[in-house]
């Protein structure tokens, strides 16, 4: 389907412009085509089999180093949801990113194994595998397994809690669980060893690929289901996609966020984008809290005070509270955040005027809208609530399967 077809079918009065990659589709890449095309479609076509893509939505980009396979996504799935993966055995990976809640949360932001009150909101999962960068404030997590080393290995604050001191007790409890013996060998079986932590992350990765989510009324409406979206909806669709809200800019394309790459995208081509919204302008100067100041605590560079990356819509209306920290309860209070262009913090700590700060982006301009017209949009954001995935019995908990 072509963007003047949407176009006419949604009724908008957003340009044809605002509204290119809304859905992503067969010839829609963010590159073209690659140059390994002709060598690489074959490939391609497998890993949609294997992971479960549907045909409207594109492949992941994979590394070449963990191709994936059934018995890598079994054994990832079994592994999500498995607590003697966290050093005391009390937590998975499912304990902060649940199906019910498009894997992410109900909380401001979880709480680690042993304790720990995390600083940063759990993010859904679902489509994470097109994120170009992963987690909400770093530019070099680019695939899913390097960012797994971060809820499993780190140690401020910990998560999961597999550290130095416990890892060979950890694995320990794999290598003696003759089913998981197995699942290892048929995993990884050019492998003579058992248990290691890199095998753990590259089954983890492949099973967090097949999270696909394109099953929304949003979805269906895109799909030639006219009937899939209310009025309202159409209503808050066309709001979203327009000049004067200017949420598209951000929040753009198949997965509803301009951070994105596929299979077919060529690394010259590929985004990564992160912005200040105008949360916190601590002190005047732009200044975020200093427990979590975004991208700037990991390149340290001053102008990336409060930068994070723009988290895809998918499902949102299922995972509040919203914001890095968890620190917007509503989608309302978030239409309303953006209209005023940043957040005026009277007291407190964390005093300030997000709305002129030094360092908000440009996007964040706000905007007059009615408390109808905000209805409207957040009636849109909940046609992006996919309930196929949150209930999909290929992403649930394995083990009260005979």
């Amino acid at each position: 389907m072509n963007y003047a077809g949407l176009h006419r079918m949604l009724g908008l009065t957003a340009t044809v412009a605002a509204l290119s990659g809304l859905y992503v589709g067969c010839n829609a890449h963010t590159n073209g085509s690659s140059p390994e095309s002709g060598t690489s479609a074959p490939l391609e076509l497998k890993y949609r089999a294997v992971l479960g893509i549907p045909d409207y939505l594109e492949v992941p980009s994979v590394p070449s180093f963990n191709p994936p396979t059934p018995e890598k996504i079994a054994l990832g799935r079994k592994l999500f949801y498995e607590e003697r993966l966290s050093g005391n055995q009390s937590q998975s990976c499912s304990s902060c990113h649940l199906q019910q809640f498009a894997f992410a949360d109900d909380k401001k932001t979880p709480t680690g194994s042993t304790g720990s009150v995390l600083r940063r909101n759990s993010p859904g999962l679902a489509n994470a595998f097109y994120h170009s960068t992963l987690t909400w404030a770093h530019n070099g997590l680019l695939v899913l397994e390097d960012q797994l080393q971060v809820p499993i290995r780190s140690d401020n604050p910990v998560e999961l809690g597999v550290s130095d001191g416990n890892v060979t007790d950890v694995l320990a409890r794999f290598d003696n669980d003759a089913a998981y013996t197995q699942m290892f060998r048929d995993a990884f079986p050019d492998s003579p060893s058992g248990a290691t932590v890199e095998k753990i992350i590259f089954a983890l990765a492949t099973f967090c690929r097949t999270l696909a989510s394109a099953d929304s009324p949003y979805d269906r409406f895109l799909r030639g289901d006219k009937t899939a979206l209310t009025e309202q909806q159409r209503r808050g669709a066309a709001l979203f996609n327009g000049e004067r809200l200017e949420c598209f800019h951000c929040h753009s394309g198949v997965n509803l966020t301009t951070s994105y790459r596929d299979f077919n995208t060529t690394d010259g081509t590929v985004r990564y984008p992160f912005f200040n919204n105008g949360l916190y302008n601590i002190d005047g100067d732009g200044s975020y809290p200093v427990q979590d100041q975004g991208l700037y605590d990991v390149t340290l560079n001053r102008a990336d005070r409060g930068r994070f990356r723009p988290p895809s819509l998918r499902n949102v209306a299922l995972t509040a509270p919203y914001m890095h920290d968890g620190s917007i309860p509503t989608l309302v209070d978030v239409v309303k955040h953006y209209a005023a262009g940043g957040r005026l913090i009277e007291s407190g700590p964390f005093a300030g005027d997000g709305r002129v700060s030094p360092l908000k982006s440009g996007l964040v301009r706000g905007f007059l809208i009615s408390d109808d017209e905000a209805s409207d949009v957040v009636a849109f954001l909940e046609s992006l609530t996919d309930q196929t995935f949150v209930s999909n019995p290929a992403f649930s908990d394995p083990s009260p399967e005979p």
